[in-house]
């Protein structure tokens, strides 16, 4: 990862989630002529995915999501896209021009982007969706990425008006951004999912635009053919897209099955052309010639609600975090060659000195069970109990996060001799409870949005939607406004190696592991490319 993000990070200057109903018949309807995967049965090009889930939201600004991306990333565009190099190239944008400052951004729309029901792509859809973003009433848990931007966060605060976020369209192919300050990574933020166009005229005409098939309207390679909800989805090709020459796929299949093993028997049957690997396979799938190993940059993690007892104490927070044994999680439980996670921002960031992030900042925390019983005393001592208060572990109903709520379990038992109940729910339900800080202890991941270490740090500032633990620091908020601000690359970064700290001295959160992306494919599949910041492309992808 590190050789990988340290090309994207200069080139400009800069699981997954899941839950949901597993649908095993997905993907292998009888009366389906479209689903012939054998040799010669048919001579369309069909790629047969699994997205595991139901996306959370085919609308930009909410479906924050890999679940949502999988698809979203492919029938929509920005005016960036990241190439298969991981850097953003030009897309729905032909060329941009940066003002001497930095912080103004005109950015020229192709004449043929078109959307998949024949209008023109316009600046007009992009200042739309953008205002939308931030509009408080739309309520996007990826607001918090636009606040770089001129007005932004005022509006999304309910701070200013919507004429004051500037994002202009200056003419029908002409899109305007003011910045706050200079932001060096602010086009490669462009190619992310939140900042796709919506097509104004049609989202004005059905608000729920976004919701079936049959309405659906995207910018993309593909356009949504079919969707039944829960169950499956099939893109094609979008012979409207400004590139389509490149898109050598006729359709991809989407299954929605939450199951590892399911999904691998589809895999092995021939009615997957990509699957993860079970837990319980690993030793002997991750060295098959059939095994992808890529980077990415996201962290899984636990959050504390701070709010709730016996959390509200740093000391007990503490003790729960030091009882847990990231590597033997990694090594038996997962088994997916992930990197044990000893801090927050993942490997792979490199700093202007060409030091990587994670090494420079090192271990924040590491197992220690004897350590972990004292301050476990400690903090019931400075409470008061007797008796520490019933403790709940929420994960989101899934084999892999089930496996690895039951191995913390064990190990509290063991280590600080203490009883935690499990319980797990759907992922919108889980979700929703956790926004609304109604878990202790909650399992959660991160996956990058941009390439910058701030991105993983923001999450935890007061009121972020991606915050979710009640905890709230005013020395660290202080840190990441700095880092957001500050023109000098180097002083940036040890506002963040600080606000990092900072962030593991308080303990509202504490990690497992690094993301990989670990998958089986077909041989005869190529050019799938996964972006370590969390965005499947089958843009290139190809079926032999």
């Amino acid at each position: 990862m590190k050789k990988v993000l340290s090309i994207l990070l200069a080139s400009m200057l800069a699981l997954v989630l899941a839950a949901c109903t597993a649908n095993e018949s997905a993907g292998n309807e009888e009366n389906d002529s479209s689903n012939d995967n054998s040799d010669g049965g048919s001579e369309e090009k069909v790629l047969y995915m699994n997205n595991g889930v139901e996306p959370t939201s085919m609308n930009p600004p909410i479906g924050f999501d890999a679940n949502s991306w999988n698809i979203l990333n492919n029938v929509m565009e920005g005016l960036t896209r990241l190439g298969k190099d991981d850097t953003p190239q030009k897309a729905t944008a032909e060329n941009w021009e940066k003002s001497e400052d930095g912080t103004v951004y005109t950015f020229k729309i192709r004449d043929n982007a078109k959307w998949s029901n024949g209008d023109d792509v316009t600046a007009e859809d992009f200042e739309y969706a953008w205002k939308n973003l931030v509009d408080p009433e739309t309520a996007s848990p990826a607001a918090f990425l636009a606040y770089f931007i001129e007005g932004a966060e005022a509006y999304n605060k309910g701070e200013g008006s919507r004429d004051d976020v500037m994002v202009e369209a200056v003419s029908e192919k002409e899109l305007k951004v003011t910045l706050t300050s200079p932001t060096g990574f602010f086009i490669n933020l462009t190619a992310n999912p939140a900042f796709f166009p919506v097509n104004k005229e049609v989202a004005e005409n059905n608000p729920e635009w976004y919701a079936e098939a049959d309405t659906f309207v995207g910018n993309g390679p593909f356009k949504v053919t079919e969707w039944k909800h829960d169950s499956e989805m099939m893109m094609a090709k979008n012979e409207n897209y400004w590139d389509k020459e490149t898109v050598n796929l006729d359709k991809v299949h989407w299954a929605m099955v939450n199951d590892p093993n399911t999904e691998y028997q589809m895999y092995k049957s021939g009615d997957l052309d990509s699957s993860a690997i079970p837990s319980d396979m690993a030793d002997q799938l991750l060295d098959s010639e059939e095994a992808v190993i890529e980077d990415q940059a996201g962290t899984y993690f636990y959050r504390f609600n701070v709010n709730k007892e016996p959390f509200q104490n740093k000391k007990i927070r503490k003790a729960f975090a030091l009882a847990i044994n990231q590597k033997e999680i990694v090594d038996y439980v997962t088994k997916n060659k992930e990197e044990a996670a000893y801090g927050f921002v993942s490997p792979g960031f490199t700093s202007p000195s060409g030091e990587d992030f994670r090494e420079h900042n090192g271990k924040m925390v590491e197992p220690d069970p004897e350590k972990a019983k004292q301050l476990l005393e400690e903090g019931m001592k400075e409470e008061g109990y007797d008796e520490l208060p019933a403790v709940t572990l929420n994960y989101n109903t899934s084999e892999s996060h089930k496996a690895i709520a039951e191995t913390m379990q064990q190990m509290y038992k063991k280590n600080l001799g203490v009883d935690i109940e499990l319980a797990n729910a759907e992922w919108n339900v889980f979700l929703q409870n956790q926004k609304d800080l109604k878990h202790q202890l909650s399992r959660s991941s991160f996956l990058a949005d941009y390439a910058d270490p701030v991105n993983f740090l923001e999450s935890f500032v007061t009121d972020s939607t991606m915050n979710r633990t009640g905890w709230s620091n005013e020395e660290y908020d202080n840190l990441i406004e700095k880092a957001k601000n500050e023109t000098n690359d180097e002083k940036r970064w040890e506002y963040m190696y600080e606000a990092e700290k900072v962030l593991f001295e308080e303990m509202p959160i504490f990690p497992i592991h690094y993301y990989n992306q670990v998958v089986l494919q077909k041989p005869d599949v190529k050019d799938v490319v996964r972006h370590p910041v969390g965005f499947l492309e089958l843009k290139w992808a190809d079926k032999e």
